[in-house]
């Protein structure tokens, strides 16, 4: 049995009456009395005191962000200073803790501050963690924490001063995980390997619906997670973070995925893809959440739930050591196994989860601005009721998992964003000729407007086939028979929502670099039906079945001409060859 921790406001009572002989680590949270959270300079200088004071916090500068100041890590090490190669491997329990990714949800930051000050100047806390590693990232979005201010996060109830949404460059971070656009994330897949975590908490605030709780939520959707480790988390990881912080007196609710409307008729678990921070994580088997805050309960409230959240995540990691570790390590080989792996999934209607949620009536009542109805939650008629939770989802497709991909060394950006997330491969020594599947965009859509700096690809669909490739001395082979198999699987197969491709990292191949003039290519296209019988016998059976192809004379000799060998084999064609 865990010894019982300290509550959080008995924790602080104690620090603030300490040993005069300590310095003093009183964080702008408590001296405000909840309203404030410190600028991004005082939290940094804040971790190095700590780390000067007491040698079980190191702290680490990592790579560069947007703003050209570097991405800070803060390690809890109850042995003392830790060497930082030494992480990815250490056989205890390893946390990876993302605050400030988006800066006016700074809860995490001042949460994190506290958490780590009071376990150091706690004899019984450091005995109770000596066997984890608490590792922090103090402030993600640094560029967006230097653009301070008091207006931006319109609908949230404090602190008085904050970040900005975007990073330096106007970024939203949590959908840049997998394309990597900015600097941020490169440093953030720096650190995520150099930690390679057991479990990854990111921690944010909610907006949307109004309902009892101060705390939500948001773990990697189980399904997607997939086999023995989203049964692990669903039936071992999440029921007990609700209890344990039931025990707290805390009330939790998986996060309320509802915008515009009230939850009372139940909502859909988030899907959260690639791109997002807990999908990253992932695709490296870490077990992963978000914590979701409300941002309409005080700001005092919210971080000293998060606060106790980390605390209930942590002691879980100790009850349940072994089997994460176990079931982390045995990830690639299950899903090799497989055979297959699924790249897009549908919520299932069927049967959802049914649990009692703590809500607010909602009315519809006139606008003392608009001429139209507001939604209005009424705070005197707060309910208790069974809401339908919809967090089962069923696979729409997979693809059969290659034994390898090929990628061309022209392609550098992509085997760059390889090397960032430590993916094992090989190069060919010579030139050389071998037989692999190949796949040419069949079909995509495209948002009509910017998405993260991109024009954003879905739907897409691939036509398959085989054929003698010739790749060059330089290109490289990636093994999939490596941990990080699902990152390979989610970027490479193009019709995985978060592939490369639908990020724009292949937009060249989508446009024809050569063409044909009509009043040339006719006379080489009559010679070609002449000389290819079956192919003339599929162009008169097409101009009698397609009227609008029948009517369109550039159609028709566009048609030909991609059965020619003066078609650029290039074009549709994704530089992605996959051997089985």
């Amino acid at each position: 049995m865990l010894k019982k921790l300290l509550s959080f406001s008995l924790l602080i009572l104690l620090f603030s009456c300490s040993n005069t002989t300590e310095k003093d680590f009183t964080t702008r949270f408590e001296k405000s009395k909840g309203t404030e959270t410190p600028t991004y300079s005082n939290v940094i200088s804040f971790y190095k005191k700590l780390a000067k004071a007491y040698n079980e916090i190191s702290v680490f500068e990592i790579g560069k962000t947007d703003s050209g100041k570097p991405l800070h890590l803060t390690v809890f090490n109850a042995e003392g200073n830790i060497d930082i190669t030494k992480i990815a491997t250490s056989p205890k329990n390893r946390i990876l803790i993302n605050n400030g990714i988006h800066p006016g949800e700074s809860d995490g930051i001042d949460a994190s501050m506290l958490l780590l000050r009071n376990i150091v100047q706690n004899d019984s806390l450091k005995k109770l963690y000596k066997n984890t590693l608490i590792c922090i990232i103090p402030v993600y979005n640094v560029g967006g924490a230097l653009n301070r201010n008091s207006h931006t996060r319109a609908n949230q109830n404090g602190p008085k001063e904050y970040g900005f949404r975007g990073n330096a460059r106007n970024f939203d971070l949590n959908r840049d995980f997998i394309k990597q656009d900015t600097k941020n994330a490169s440093a953030f897949s720096e650190i995520f390997h150099i930690v390679n975590p057991d479990v990854f908490i990111d921690n944010h605030v909610s907006n949307g619906a109004d309902y009892q709780y101060a705390i939500t939520h948001l773990f990697t959707q189980h399904n997607k997670l997939g086999g023995k480790l989203g049964v692990f988390l669903e039936t071992q990881m999440r029921p007990f973070l609700e209890q344990s912080l039931q025990q707290k007196n805390i009330p939790i609710t998986p996060y309320v995925n509802v915008w515009g409307t009230t939850p009372d008729k139940g909502w859909s678990q988030f899907m959260d893809s690639p791109r997002y921070s807990t999908g990253y994580t992932t695709l490296f088997n870490t077990f992963g959440m978000m914590v979701e805050t409300h941002m309409l309960k005080p700001y005092k409230t919210r971080v000293e739930q998060t606060y106790e959240l980390m605390f209930s995540m942590f002691d879980f990691t100790i009850q349940h050591s072994k089997e994460l570790k176990e079931l982390r390590a045995n990830a690639k080989k299950d899903i090799l196994n497989r055979k297959t792996y699924p790249i897009a999934y549908k919520v299932v209607k069927e049967n959802p989860t049914i649990f009692n949620f703590k809500g607010y009536e909602g009315e519809y009542i006139n606008s003392k601005v608009t001429n139209g109805k507001r939604l209005f939650y009424n705070k005197n008629k707060s309910y208790e009721r069974d809401v339908k939770y919809y967090n089962n989802f069923t696979v729409t497709k997979e693809v059969n998992i290659p034994k390898a991909y090929i990628i061309p060394k022209g392609w550098y950006n992509v085997i760059e964003e390889l090397k960032k997330n430590k993916i094992q491969f090989t190069s060919f020594r010579r030139d050389t000729i071998m037989n692999v599947t190949v796949n040419h965009i069949n079909n995509f859509k495209t948002v009509q407007s910017p998405f993260e700096g991109h024009y954003l690809h879905y739907n897409t669909s691939v036509n398959t086939s085989t054929d003698n490739v010739k790749f060059s001395a330089g290109d490289i082979i990636v093994d999939t028979n490596q941990n990080g198999i699902r990152y390979l699987l989610e970027t490479l197969e193009a019709e995985a929502v978060d592939s490369f491709f639908n990020w724009n990292f292949f937009d060249t191949i989508l446009q024809r670099k050569e063409g044909f003039s009509g009043y040339v290519f006719e006379d080489i296209a009559a010679q070609f039906l002449k000389d290819n019988t079956l192919i003339k016998a599929e162009f008169d059976t097409k101009m009698k079945a397609d009227t609008s192809f029948a009517k369109s004379t550039r159609a028709q000799l566009n048609w030909v001409y991609k059965k020619t060998p003066h078609y650029e084999k290039a074009h549709m064609r994704l530089p992605i060859f996959k051997v089985f």
